[in-house]
């Protein structure tokens, strides 16, 4: 009976977390958000305006996260001159010091740098209370929204879909125009006067 007990209630946790995990606003204005870098410069979302920017989370010890780097490296070399930017944040407790050894070890094509834990998953609207799910991946369009995020278990991130399912997500982003359309209104004809 406490067994059921048990099982009832982590299902039931499970399925809070599936629907907090879903509950960010998308689209939602990209918060200023800056990464710090060893080199004691920050890289934020703001300085790449006008670009199309996925911002990854990762940790340095995590191999799904190393296969995103790798995606966001072929695109970053690849989709640069287009308008894409990607930019890194590890966040784990470590991370300062992990940092330069995941450079070296991955040689990101893009700027990776660190920041806390809290930071990360408020960016994300991420429930505090429930673990993410590594790595976690946000796209800001031209405008600065975010217009789509995903986390390491959802089908997105899938190891042998990733590269092909990022690679779509950046070229729908850089093939919509820099600055949205007006609506026009149509203008009525002017009255004819007429003479007699």
């Amino acid at each position: 009976m406490q067994q059921r007990r048990f099982l009832a209630a982590a299902l039931g946790l499970l399925a809070l977390a599936a629907s907090s995990i879903s509950a960010a606003d998308i689209p939602r204005k990209a918060p200023e958000f800056a990464i710090s870098l060893n080199t004691g410069k920050q890289v934020s979302i703001s300085q790449y305006k006008g670009r199309v920017v996925a911002v990854l989370f990762l940790l340095t010890s995590c191999p799904h996260c190393q296969k995103a780097v790798k995606c966001l490296s072929q695109e970053q070399n690849e989709l640069g001159g287009r308008g894409f930017q990607a930019i890194g944040s590890a966040i784990e407790d470590m991370a300062q010091i992990n940092v330069p050894e995941f450079l070296r070890r991955n040689s990101p094509s893009f700027p990776v740098g660190y920041n806390k834990l809290m930071a990360a998953l408020d960016f994300m609207q991420h429930p505090p209370i429930i673990g993410p799910r590594m790595p976690m991946i946000a796209f800001v369009d031209r405008q600065g929204v975010i217009r789509a995020q995903y986390e390491g278990q959802e089908p997105f991130l899938a190891e042998d879909q990733m590269a092909r399912n990022i690679h779509a997500k950046i070229l729908e982003f850089l093939d919509e125009p820099a600055v949205p359309a007006k609506k026009t209104v149509p203008r009525k004809p002017a009255a004819v006067k007429k003479t007699g």
